[in-house]
This record gives structure tokens, C-alpha cells and sequence, in this order.
């Protein structure tokens, strides 16, 4: 049976809920989706703490900084850092409206897996686009698809060239739902059947 993964996402339909910022450190300074989206470890030198911009019920799993960085609770971070503890980095972090213990999660492991000829659409940046830094790697993914041959034993990734998307594997979505934990949305991103 081949291995199935998904699009691990922020719920955002869930009525009263929180929406949370930018992390910034004790002196203010910006520690968002630049230094956690690059699949790469981070270093953290100062406290983290997450602003409320929308007060509500707290989630266990949240995509801080307009989607880009996720934010859990202790019992998440628990059972990432029991299943895929390579494959992501804990960072503590105040989370304003609650005193309870959160994480920040770093995303360390980049997997070179979308299946260009089974997701929807992809695009990939040209030299014509003017962007340099970006050519060779994704501009747009649709109805993305992974190929679970080429995953090896990642449990929690971001493929390669489209890193705003967070894959988990079938045992870390399981569990997750095994906690009843809050906040999170699954989408299939398995071969089609």
C-alpha cells in the first residue's frame, strides 16, 4: 500500500477563533515567515512571542503571520516531536490572550516530491519573470499531488520549490486527530487512486 500524505492547514472557519501575527522577539524585531519558511534551521537568540491580532479561542495548531508559520500547543508539539523529530525544530513562544505553553515549529526538512504530471497545474519562474533568484522553482502549484516514492521517511515537510506548503505524513495526521487537536485541516495530497 503506498504511503499517503497531506496539506496540513490552519482551520480558518472555525467561529470565534484566534488569529495570530508576525513572532516578533522582546525587542520588537520581525521573526516571521523569512526565518521559518526556508526549510532550514533557525537560529533564535531572544524570546519569541506571538501578538493576538483577532482575540478568540485558542487553538492547538495555527498558522501565525498571515499563514505562514505554525504556532502549536504543547500536546502537538509533543507528537511532532515524537514522530518526526528531524524533521522539525521547537522554538517556546508566548502567544498573547493565554498562558499556556505553545511552539513555534521550524520546518527543517525540503523534499523534492511534487508530482508535476498529477497535480493540477504547475508553473515554474523563467528568466522572462524577472526574477533571478526564483527561476527553476515553482511560481504556482494547483491542486497540488506527492509522489510518495521520492519522500523517504519524512514524517513532516515542505516540498521543494513550493515551501508555503506544510505535508505531514498519514501517522502524524492520526495522531493529531487521535488528540482531537484543534485548529487543524487535512487535504490529501496522495496519488489519485
Amino acid at each position: 500500500m503506498t504511503a499517503r500524505y497531506f496539506k496540513l492547514t490552519d482551520d480558518v472557519t472555525l467561529p470565534g477563533r484566534w488569529e495570530l501575527g508576525a513572532p516578533v522577539d522582546d525587542q520588537g524585531q520581525d521573526h516571521g515567515s523569512w526565518l521559518f519558511m526556508q526549510g532550514t534551521p533557525a537560529r533564535v537568540e531572544r524570546s519569541l512571542r506571538v501578538p493576538s491580532y483577532v482575540r478568540g479561542s485558542a487553538l492547538d495548531f495555527s498558522l501565525a503571520d498571515a499563514g505562514a508559520v505554525p504556532v502549536v500547543s504543547q500536546r502537538v508539539a509533543e507528537v511532532l516531536s515524537r514522530l518526526a523529530p528531524g524533521d522539525v525544530e521547537l522554538f517556546p513562544v508566548a502567544v498573547e490572550d493565554t498562558s499556556n505553553a505553545y511552539f513555534l515549529v521550524n520546518v527543517v526538512r525540503v523534499v523534492k516530491c511534487i508530482d508535476d504530471a498529477s497535480s493540477g497545474e504547475v508553473r515554474y519562474w523563467t528568466p522572462e519573470d524577472g526574477r533571478p533568484e526564483r527561476v527553476g522553482t515553482y511560481q504556482a502549484v494547483h491542486r497540488l499531488r506527492i509522489d510518495p516514492t521520492r519522500t523517504g521517511d519524512a514524517k513532516v515537510f515542505r516540498p521543494w520549490g513550493w515551501l508555503i506548503a506544510l505535508i505531514v505524513s498519514e501517522d502524524i495526521k492520526l495522531a493529531l486527530e487521535s488528540l482531537g487537536a484543534t485548529g487543524v485541516q487535512f487535504k490529501d495530497v496522495s496519488p489519485l487512486r
